[in-house]
C-alpha cells in the first residue's frame, strides 16, 4: 500500500512539475484558471459570489501572478499558504487552503506539522484553533485521527537533541538577550526555547529541519517579528535555505499579510544578504 501511495505522490510531483515548467507563455489569467483548478478542483474568474470584482482583482494575482513568482513547488506554496493563514487565524481561508494543500501532495501528517510548528511563535490557544480547522478537512477527506507520531525525544533526550540543533542553527543562542532579567529567570526562558522549541518541536519527523526553517520565518515575517527576522535569517541560511527561497516564500505571504509586513521582512533579507 505504501509502495503505491509513493508511485502516486511521484507521478503527482512530475506532473505538477511539468505544469509549473508549461507556465512561461500563458497570460496570468490561463495560469490563475489551470493553478486554482489544481488547487481546488474548481473554476476562477466566475463572475460569479456578491463580490465579483474583488473575486476577479484576487484570483488573477494570487494564483495568476504570485503562484509563479520565484521557484517554489506548489506543495511549498501551500504549506507556506497555510501556515500564514493559521498565524493569523483566518480559518475560513486555512480550511480551504488545506484541502488544497492535500491536492498538490501534502501529506497529512506534514500538514499536521505545519500547524504544530505554529505553537511556539503564536502560543497554543491559537495553534489549537488551526489544528482543529485542519482535522475538519481530514474529517472530510476520509482520514483517519489521530494520525501517526512523528516525536522524536524523551524527558531525557529534548535538551540534547535541542541544544544540538540550536547550537547548529543559532550559535550562542538567545542568552546575552536574557541577560538581566528580574530574579534571573533568563536562564529559564533561555531553556524553554531550548528544550520545548528546538528539542521538542523542530525535531519532530514529517517535515524535515531545512522546511521548518522556512516556515518559522513565514510565521515571523506575518508577526512583524524583526529582531527574530533577522536571526532566523540565518538560521535559515544554516539550514540550507538560499536567499533566493527566503525571497520568494515571503512573496508568497504577501497576498496573505499585505505589503507594509512583507515589506519589511523583505528589507531584512535585503540587509542580512548585503552583508
Amino acid at each position: 500500500m505504501k509502495r503505491i501511495i509513493g508511485i502516486i505522490a511521484l507521478v503527482l510531483a512530475v506532473g505538477l512539475s511539468a505544469m509549473a515548467q508549461t507556465t512561461d507563455n500563458m497570460s496570468r489569467i490561463e495560469v490563475c484558471k489551470q493553478n486554482y483548478r489544481t488547487l481546488f478542483g474548481g473554476e476562477a474568474l466566475t463572475g460569479q459570489g456578491t463580490d465579483p470584482e474583488m473575486m476577479d482583482i484576487l484570483q488573477k494575482f494570487i494564483f495568476g501572478e504570485v503562484f509563479q513568482t520565484g521557484g517554489l513547488t506548489l506543495k511549498q506554496r501551500e504549506m507556506i499558504t497555510c501556515i500564514t493563514l493559521a498565524t493569523m487565524q483566518t480559518l475560513p481561508q486555512l480550511k480551504a487552503h488545506a484541502g488544497a494543500a492535500l491536492n498538490v501532495g501534502v501529506t497529512p501528517e506534514e500538514l499536521r506539522e505545519v500547524m504544530y510548528l505554529t505553537a511556539p511563535f503564536i502560543g497554543f490557544p491559537k495553534m489549537l484553533n488551526a489544528v482543529s480547522t485542519v482535522n475538519e478537512v481530514f474529517k472530510e477527506h476520509g482520514i483517519s485521527l489521530p494520525l501517526e507520531k512523528q516525536g522524536t525525544v524523551t524527558e531525557e533526550t529534548r535538551h540534547e537533541t535541542g541544544k544540538a540543533i540550536q547550537d547548529k542553527q543559532y550559535p550562542g543562542g538567545i542568552a546575552s538577550v536574557m541577560e538581566g532579567l528580574p530574579g534571573d529567570l533568563g536562564a529559564d526562558v533561555e531553556q524553554f526555547l531550548t528544550d520545548y522549541l528546538f528539542g521538542e518541536i523542530y525535531s519532530r519527523g514529517a517535515i524535515d529541519l531545512q522546511t521548518r526553517e522556512l516556515l518559522g520565518y513565514c510565521v515571523l515575517a506575518t508577526l512583524e517579528a524583526e529582531s527574530q527576522l533577522h536571526s532566523h535569517y540565518h538560521g535559515n541560511i544554516n539550514a540550507g535555505n538560499s536567499p533566493e527561497t527566503l525571497t520568494a516564500a515571503v512573496i508568497q505571504c504577501l497576498p496573505y499579510i499585505g505589503f507594509p509586513a512583507a515589506i519589511k521582512a523583505l528589507r531584512i533579507i535585503k540587509e542580512e544578504y548585503a552583508k
